[in-house]
Order: C-alpha cells, then structure tokens, then sequence
C-alpha cells in the first residue's frame, strides 16, 4: 500500500487534477480500511442516514454510505470503493460537483480543519453543503471524510431574505433620495424617526434638526391649537389611513399646500409607528386658485354682458310699448284696436320673459320665481290659441280643443303657464309646413287640495329623430347645427319649459305622433284649488277687478298732483325722450324740461331755488351717467325726488340705485301705471297706496 500524503506538501499545492488512482490488485491489503474496519464501522457507515464518504490519504474512495449511493446516481458500492476522488467525481456519481469537491479538498488540507462548501449548481435546482474533515495521525493525513447535507429549502430561504433585503435596501435608497416627495416614519407618539431628501426640500429642516421632534412642527398655530396632529393619529389608527389636504409650514415659517397620508405600520400586533407621505400641490393650489378668478372673471363678463342686452333689448321696447301705450289712448276702431291689443299682451310676455332670463341671480341658479295668483285656466289657453290663429300660415290648420272641467279659478303662475303653451305652439307651427296643429287642454286628475292640468300640442310636422329625442330638453339642444339648416333658434326653449313645468309640479315629454308623421308635446301643471264662488259673487268679483284696473282714479290722482309741477326728464335717446314727453304731458305735467346727458341735468337741476318737483334720471347717458349726476345734484344739497329711469334691470340694481341717492327705480320699457304710482309717492308722499 501506498504511503499516505503529507497534508500540504504534495496536494495542497496542486491546481492540476487529484492524484491518480492507485490501481485496484484485487487483494484485500489494497483497502486497508476494510481490513482495519470491524464489522460494526462497516455497517455504521453503510446504513448512516448521512450521505457520506470516507477516503484513504490517497484520496481513494474506502467505505461510502448507501444514502450516498442513492443521492449521488444510483450506483453500486462495488463500482465506486477504490476509485479516486477524480474518477469518482468525474464519472461515476452527480453529485457534488468535481469542481466543488476540488475546492473544499484543498481548503481543509490547508487548514488542516473542517471545511465546509456549498455546492448549489446541481441541474435539477439542487443545493447541498460539502463538509470535509481531515484527519491526521503525527501530521500526515491518514483518512478525510466526506459528508453531504440537502441545503436546498436553507439555501432557498437565504435566497428569498436576500430578496427582501435587497428589495428593502432598494426601497431605502429610493425612499431617502426622492426629493418629490416627502416620505418619513414617526414612532408611535408622533415623533419624527426618519428623514428622507423630499422632506428636507420641501420643510428645510435637516435630519438632525427635527428626527425626534413632533410632527405637528409642520403645522400652523390654528391647527396645533385644535389637536389638529393628533386627531389625525387617531383617524389613522381607526381607519387604517388618513388623508388631508392643508397648508402645511416650513422651518422659515413659509407654507405650503399639501397633501398628507398617514398610515399606521405594525409589525405583528404590535404598532412601531406611522408612515408618512407628504406632496407639494401649491402648484396645483396655484392653477385651481387662478381656474376660479378665471371663473369669477367669466361670471363678471357675463353680467355685465347681460346688463348691456337687458339695456340694448329694453330701450327699443320702451319706445314701442311706450308709443303702443299712447296709441291705445287714441280713437281706434275695433279692429285697430284688437291689432294693438294683440301686441300690447305680446310685448308684456316678452317683457317678463326677458326679465327672466336677463335675471342674473336666476339665470345662475337655474331657478325661476313662480307666482300664487287667481287664474282662469281655460282663458289663458284661449288666449295663446287666438295669438298664434292671427299669424299662422294659411297652410296650416289649427285646432283647439278645452276640456270643460278645466278650472276657471285656481291658484297658479299665469305667465309661466303661458310661456310653456306659447313655447310649444311656436315650435309646432315652425316646424310644420303643412296640416295640422292641434292644442288640448284637459283636466288629467283632481284632489281634494289640487288640479292636474294636462296640456298636448300635436303637430303634422317634420317630427323629431331618434337620435334626438333623449336629449330633447337638454339646454342649447337643437336637432340641426349645420349652416344651412332651415329652422332656427337657441335650443333653450324646451330647457326652460322643462323648468317651469318642474317648478308647478308636473312634468313634460315627448312622443310620436301615432300618424306616423309629426310630433306630440305634452306638459302637466298642478295648481291649487281655490274657493269657488257664488255666480253672483262672481259677478261683483269681475266688476272688482276692472274697477281696480281702470285707470280713471289714479289718472285723476296723478293730474290732480301734477298741477304746477315742473319735471325734468334727463334721456339721451331721442324717441324714448318724445314718447316720455308725450306721455308725462298726457298725465296733466304742462312743464317738462329736457336734458341730453348727465351733465346738462345737474347744471338745469342745482339752481336755487331748485327748479324741478321730480327727475326722471335715464342711467346710461353720455358724458355723464344718472349715477355720477344724481351724486352731484344730492352733493349740491338738493333734495329733489330723483326717479331712475333704466333698461338695466338686473336683480339688486334697484337697490344700488336707491342707495346711491335716488328716490325711486322704474324700469324700462316704462309701464305707465307703475310711473303714476311712482309719481304720487314722489310728489305726494302722505299719499298710501
């Protein structure tokens, strides 16, 4: 037998393959171990649950367990005893790697101890640790045993928490050097325990100034004072998060908009503290703040947008109404008279439309005021039905049907009424070339309390697409947008009858016409009942009425007040000037001055004595507004009633008007009623209404 090799003289330096394998004679002195062994070492290392393998100082192969055997490839104990590690390794068995058995060779005979290796490169995904112990007798090395341990569900586990720990480095550094955001923890008391570069940025504090301090540092006395930081703790422990957005304060005591979420973090059931993530929305506070100027900035353009309509539309009217008012004065004939009649109730369903929706405050709200008055239903319908029968194409048949049981008083808006039925009717007849439109007004239901008024306009006409009717009452809808479309109009006419309907409790639709050509419109109106009187009180009711609307007793009032009374009437326009003239003469004022702007009404108006009993101020006037010349006459000391005259009629103008001096508001188209009552106050103030 060969002699054994000394450790670390003959194959601690190698780099090459192991010693060759000594060649097997067959005899039973060429495996010493099996000679030296017992029976009971043989059978120890043959049934050990280990895998292991015992080599001769040769590095010959001289007891191996049959756990080895069966890890390793399945090999016979007769194949391998006798082989060298590199025959044995390289050949005969997979298990561990030649390469992996080199290295912890050379690693415990240099060491002269225990050596251990893992060995994780096995093709099936395998891991194993190769423990290498040698032993030697007087310094030479007599025996090294080998041993192998399954590592693969350790090696998978150090795998995973290297993961982790990588991942949570990774997340560490990304945390401490983002600088978008502030991300830090607190302990569980609110404390500041970490720091990262967005917080730095965005508070100016350093690490070392504030890790430690309390986070509610960062806001401002207000919400110090009212607990604001801890109320949020205590949200974020009940609900599992927070959010808030709020100013938030930096170390120069400069703020900032913010966003902050905090959560609670846990590690099992125990809380370690709070996370929180901080973002800088001044930029976005910024662009929201300038939104709502722009915002604001509209609303102003479109009020005063507004105001210059209402005052471009209600001039022209002033003078028509105006002009109307003294033509009905005059000596017409019955059908003259019908004529004017038609335009007078024309202007004034105009006149209040307008005021609707030149209303800032209700055009804004989308609201519209809806008033309690005695009306006749039956009349109303009557009286839309008449209006359109005088100027409808011949080519268009109209039809009307009441239902009897209409009522003929009950509580409701007259005006709004009208309006919906006006709208319809000029629709259908626009949209109708030829055939028919047909108007039904019937009792739908009735209570104890109210009516329900169903009212339907059908038409022959071009009906209504598909496509169309689910929008029909949506605001500025219109059925064709295109240049060359033949019907025209806003779109807002079903938007607004769908409001009113709403506001007098009812509803409103569409529907085909079953004919298989045009369209039915349909609306209901609850009104309120009323108590129904006796005939004959009926009677006195209508004699009531008339008597209260004729206009004998205030006109003899107001001739009897305006007897040598002087009025000045400042108006720029030329034709309301004339028709204000003539109708102010009309009601007994033999003196009427004129001035063409501001300027010449508080020259003529601030002599002394003060020459006029009554102004009657126009607003918008050249060179000097009704405004900046009432302030002027009012600082000359003259106490002259001074009435505004305007076509801006927007809601709270009156009362700007009357603080700035005046004495009283009329608007424009002037209503000569409203003027006599406004003149009797002004000229005979001990005078009740």
């Amino acid at each position: 037998m060969a002699a054994p090799t000394a450790a670390g003289q003959d194959y601690a330096t190698q780099t090459a393959p192991l010693p060759p394998p000594l060649a097997p004679s067959g005899r039973e002195d060429d495996h010493p171990l099996l000679l030296e062994n017992d029976s009971f070492a043989a059978d120890f290392f043959r049934r050990t649950p280990i895998p292991t393998i015992l080599f001769d100082g040769a590095l010959r192969v001289g007891q191996v367990s049959e756990s080895y055997l069966k890890v390793s490839g399945g090999c016979s104990a007769e194949e391998v005893l006798g082989l060298h590690a590199d025959a044995l390794f390289d050949h005969k068995v997979t298990l561990p790697s030649l390469g992996s058995v080199r290295e912890a060779l050379r690693e415990a005979l240099d060491t002269k101890r225990p050596y251990e290796l893992l060995d994780e490169f096995q093709p099936n995904g395998s891991a194993w640790t190769i423990r290498v112990v040698p032993i030697f007798r007087n310094g030479v090395l007599q025996y090294i045993q080998m041993e192998l341990k399954d590592s693969t569900e350790e090696r998978q586990r150090q795998l995973e928490l290297e993961e982790r720990l990588y991942t949570n480095e990774t997340f560490r550094i990304l945390v401490e050097t983002v600088k978008d955001y502030a991300i830090f923890m607190l302990d569980p008391n609110g404390n500041v325990a970490t720091w990262n570069a967005g917080a730095q940025v965005f508070k100016g504090y350093t690490k070392d100034e504030i890790i430690g301090k309390h986070f509610s540092n960062f806001y401002g006395t207000e919400d110090r004072k009212n607990d604001k930081p801890g109320r949020e703790l205590k949200d974020a422990l009940r609900d599992g998060r927070v959010e808030d957005e709020g100013w938030r304060y930096r170390k120069d005591g400069t703020r900032f908009w913010a966003n902050v979420v905090i959560t609670p973090i846990y590690r099992g059931d125990i809380l370690i503290g709070f996370a929180k993530v901080t973002r800088d929305l001044s930029e976005r506070k910024k662009a929201e703040s300038s939104l709502i100027e722009a915002y604001e900035e509209a609303s102003k353009l479109k009020s005063e947008f507004l105001a210059n309509m209402s005052h471009e539309i209600r001039t022209p009217m002033h003078g028509m109404l105006s002009a109307l008012t003294l033509l009905l004065d005059t000596q017409l004939n019955s059908e003259q008279l019908e004529l004017a009649r038609v335009i007078e109730e024309s202007g004034d369903v105009l006149l209040h439309v307008i005021n609707d929706i030149l209303d800032y405050s209700k055009l804004s709200s989308g609201t519209f005021s809806i008033s309690h008055d005695i009306i006749c239903v039956p009349d109303i319908v009557q009286s839309v039905f008449r209006a359109h029968e005088k100027c409808c194409k011949p080519e268009i048949s109209l039809e009307n049907h009441i239902d009897p049981k209409l009522p003929k008083a009950a509580e409701g808006d007259s005006l709004r009424y009208r309006q919906i039925i006006q709208n319809l009717m000029s629709n259908a007849t626009k949209f109708t070339e030829h055939g028919y439109v047909r108007m039904i007004a019937r009792l739908e239901s009735e209570t104890i309390e109210s009516y329900t008024i169903l009212t339907e306009v059908i038409d022959s006409g071009i009906g209504v697409p598909k496509v169309s009717s689910g929008s029909l009452f949506t605001p500025f809808m219109q059925f064709d947008n295109s240049a060359t479309k033949k019907y025209q109009g806003t779109g807002l006419g079903l938007s607004i009858c769908k409001t009113l309907a709403e506001l007098m409790g009812g509803d409103i639709g569409f529907r085909a016409n079953p004919e298989g050509k045009g369209s039915i419109f349909w609306f209901t109106a609850k009104m309120k009942k009323v108590k129904q009187l006796p005939p004959v009180d009926i009677v006195h009711e209508q004699i009531k009425e008339l008597a209260l609307h004729t206009p004998i007793v205030p006109f003899e009032d107001i001739k009897l007040a305006a007897v040598d009374k002087r009025i000045l009437l400042a108006e720029d326009n030329p034709i309301n000037q004339k028709v204000m003239v003539k109708m102010l003469v009309g009601l007994g004022f033999d003196s009427v001055d004129r001035a063409a702007n501001g300027r010449e009404a508080v020259e003529m108006s601030t002599k002394d004595p003060a020459p006029y009993s009554a102004i009657l101020m126009d607003i918008n006037m050249p060179i000097l507004d009704g405004v900046g010349a009432t302030r002027e006459i009012r600082d000359a000391g003259i106490d002259t009633p001074i009435i505004a005259m305007t076509a801006n009629a927007l809601k709270g103008q009156a009362e700007s008007y009357i603080a700035k001096g005046m004495t009283a508001y009329v608007s424009k188209p002037v209503d000569r009623d409203i003027l006599v009552k406004v003149l009797l106050k002004c000229l005979t103030p001990a005078t009740s209404d």
